[in-house]
């Protein structure tokens, strides 16, 4: 059962990353739809649905939950998702070419699921084993796949054509995946409520400051995964070209 549900996760995984492909090397002209968010009135949509389900249900709970948690519990819950999920981090870095890094993350995951008690402690950092940030979506960059058309998503949020398939492989090295039962739903509460109480100052200035909070989504995603590609140091041209502003855009952001 749990084999064949592998090979299906697999088999979509191999289709997904197909098509990004297919997408990606459609040339600039695909790269300058990606920046122009072809898909827009769709995306609103899905952000307004988003939004409201946030709103309504988790923000509250994430609020409740940072306002009566202390920070040491904060902080070990986030550690333990960290780590839980790194392996998907030490793949990335491999199919990469950071053989040094990968090494690093391994050594890195081994001691935090050891001497960390499972994650909740960050132990590897101080002893010089930093943590990196690293998925299929940054590996298919690195392969030359162009991003594709920006895309946000019900409940998952901001996403692109090039990011999708680093859903299916995130999903395959979840431990989580493989567990069943009623112990799930709770610590899947768990990790979302966390997430969503580490984005609560940075949703705050977003409310406060953006004229549009879609576009104000938007093009944060985007710098962030040019930063994540290349490790922090976005060629100045190409990164200028990501946000360059539609000529079109201007009167959107007065429509509100």
């Amino acid at each position: 059962m749990e084999v064949n549900r592998v090979r299906g996760l697999i088999s979509i995984l191999a289709l997904m990353a197909l098509l990004a492909a297919v997408a990606g090397c459609a040339g600039p002209q695909a790269k300058s739809e990606a920046s122009g968010d072809p898909l827009e009135p769709a995306n609103r949509a899905f952000y307004g649905l988003n939004e409201g389900l946030d709103r309504g249900l988790v923000k509250p709970i994430a609020e409740a939950y940072d306002k009566v948690t202390p920070r040491v519990a904060r902080t070990a819950v986030t550690n333990f998702f960290d780590n839980l999920l790194y392996l998907n981090v030490i793949l990335n870095s491999f199919l990469q070419g950071k053989s040094d890094q990968g090494v690093s993350d391994t050594v890195r995951f081994i001691v935090n699921s050891t001497l960390g008690i499972g994650g909740l402690f960050d132990v590897a950092t101080g002893m010089g084993l930093p943590m990196h940030n690293e998925d299929f979506g940054q590996t298919l960059a690195t392969w030359g796949v162009n991003s594709g058309p920006y895309v946000y998503l019900p409940i998952k949020g901001p996403n692109s054509g090039r990011d999708l398939p680093d859903m299916l492989t995130s999903a395959l090295l979840n431990p989580l995946t493989y567990i069943s039962g009623g112990i799930l739903l709770p610590i899947q509460a768990l990790r979302i409520i966390s997430l969503r109480a580490n984005l609560l100052d940075e949703t705050r200035i977003r409310d406060e400051a953006a004229v549009d909070p879609y576009s104000f989504t938007r093009e944060a995603y985007l710098q962030r995964r040019e930063y994540l590609i290349y490790d922090g140091a976005p060629p100045t041209e190409g990164y200028e070209d990501i946000f360059k502003e539609d000529p079109d855009s201007e009167s959107e952001l007065k429509i509100e």
